[in-house]
């Protein structure tokens, strides 16, 4: 492996935990995303990694039903935070050391989010898992982790998705669609690609982060992506 960045913020959809689960966690996915992140950590990459809480609890779907907003999305803030102590777990158990920062004040679990104190685990070698998004309601955890790349001032937002790029329509419904090697961010933001809000989109670009968003699944997806091989798509200001 020749990681091409420093220092990344990898992104991890709640939903991509469950394998072939309805609902939960796949020990033998968990496991295997703890391998990966020890390699890439190991040949000397910074790591942070913001994890969704979708395979547990959707805040905004379950607003959608009637649910108050605020309340369903500190729901689904603490499912996100239940992903992180799993991915904190897996991560010791092979010998990575790992700290969870919540954006809610959990102290008993895990510690509150603190700019210093994230960077001070980073400087130690530590891989920083962030969980609870913003610590704010009406915040997706893309946007958190936009947020947070660009606290710690990372090269680059690694997305991972059930899909190895952006397409211009959804390859799942059209066998047509077309993947991007490259596009802009006021293109995603333009043409409404379905691969992270705007406001995730409009904060990686106020920072000049590149976001490349790549499949999660896959052999060594994750130690491909971040020495630049693979399948994958990058966002950025010029295409």
């Amino acid at each position: 492996m020749k990681p091409i960045y420093k220092r990344i913020l990898l992104k991890l959809s709640g939903e991509g935990l469950m394998g072939d689960k309805s609902f939960g966690m796949s020990a033998e996915i968990i496991e295997n995303l703890a391998r990966q992140i020890k390699a890439v950590h190991d040949a000397g990459v910074e790591v942070c990694v913001v994890v969704g809480g979708g395979n547990i609890f959707r805040g905004a779907k379950e607003a959608s039903k009637g649910m108050n907003r605020t309340v369903a999305d500190h729901v689904g803030m603490l499912a996100t935070v239940m992903n992180a102590l799993y991915i904190q777990n897996a991560l010791e158990k092979n010998g990575t050391s790992a700290r969870v920062l919540s954006g809610l004040n959990i102290p008993e679990v895990c510690e509150h989010y603190v700019y210093r104190r994230a960077l001070r685990h980073l400087e130690k070698g530590r891989v920083v898992i962030f969980a609870a998004g913003t610590g704010n309601p009406y915040f997706t955890t893309d946007t958190g982790a936009a947020l947070r790349a660009s606290e710690m001032q990372c090269d680059v937002l690694l997305k991972a998705t059930q899909v190895d790029g952006v397409y211009d329509s959804d390859p799942k419904t059209n066998p047509q669609a077309v993947r991007y090697d490259t596009v802009s961010y006021d293109e995603v933001i333009e043409k409404q690609l379905k691969v992270m809000d705007i406001a995730a989109i409009a904060l990686a670009r106020e920072n000049n982060i590149p976001v490349v968003v790549f499949a999660q699944s896959g052999k060594d997806a994750l130690e491909k992506v971040v020495s630049g091989k693979g399948n994958f798509t990058v966002i950025k200001k010029e295409v």
